[in-house]
């Protein structure tokens, strides 16, 4: 497939703007989504991307998101969450409710609207951002995993359901803490965190893969990281 664009969908300073400049450097023309769009600006100036305002959690932000873009985009990547912790007993159901809107329910409507963009031509990537809540629920920390369990089950199920038209759905565990200007290796464990520039390298690849080997899901793990 010739990709030339990419929507990268609750995006910010770490792996977000990792995929922006590699899918950047790569040739794609890149548009950047987020709830503060202001936090994007030299994202934006140092890609040459263009920059929207959406929240994943309302059905209007998302269709409005979708109708600026110019054209169909090639790739998208939904890579926004929220999270509400704390013991279950001790929750605040407003904030669970909004930690899965976000993270579940604004996955789907991302994933609807472009599986609606690329079923007419018949080809596209969409890549859900997993992490290891999707397939491990951790204390104090339910509402993140309800989120990433729901997002799972949608990927897996749009995999089933689009492939056979033409489109790759794919689904990425980040089983693992990503480094940051605030989140360095400790000094006594080296690579102990994942290098978003690398994962970056991971979901390039799955834009490339050919569909004859698709992937609808890949785990990406530091070597010390335990199973």
């Amino acid at each position: 497939m010739d990709t030339r664009s990419a929507l990268i969908v609750g995006a910010g300073a770490g792996l977000s703007a990792s995929l922006a400049r590699r899918f950047a450097k790569h040739g794609m023309r890149v548009a950047l989504a987020a709830r503060n769009a202001d936090k994007l600006t030299a994202l934006a100036a140092e890609t040459g991307a263009a920059v929207y305002a959406c929240d994943t959690s309302k059905a209007e932000d998302v269709a409005h998101l979708f109708a600026q873009l110019d054209g169909p985009p090639d790739v998208v990547v939904f890579n926004a969450s929220n999270r509400a912790r704390g013991p279950v007993a001790e929750l605040i159901p407003h904030e669970v409710e909004r930690a899965i809107a976000i993270s579940a329910f604004g996955g789907f409507l991302v994933g609807q609207a472009a599986a609606k963009a690329m079923l007419p031509r018949g080809s596209g990537t969409i890549i859900f951002t997993g992490a290891s809540a999707s397939v491990k629920g951790y204390p104090l920390s339910a509402p993140f995993a309800m989120g990433k369990f729901a997002l799972r089950g949608l990927a897996q199920s749009m995999a089933r359901e689009l492939a056979p038209k033409g489109i790759h759905i794919a689904h990425v565990v980040i089983d693992g803490g990503i480094r940051s200007a605030t989140r360095q290796d400790p000094p006594d464990a080296p690579d102990s965190l994942l290098d978003p520039d690398a994962i970056a390298e991971t979901y390039l690849h799955l834009v490339q893969q050919p569909r004859t080997a698709w992937t609808w899901e890949i785990e990406v793990r530091p070597w010390v990281e335990r199973f």
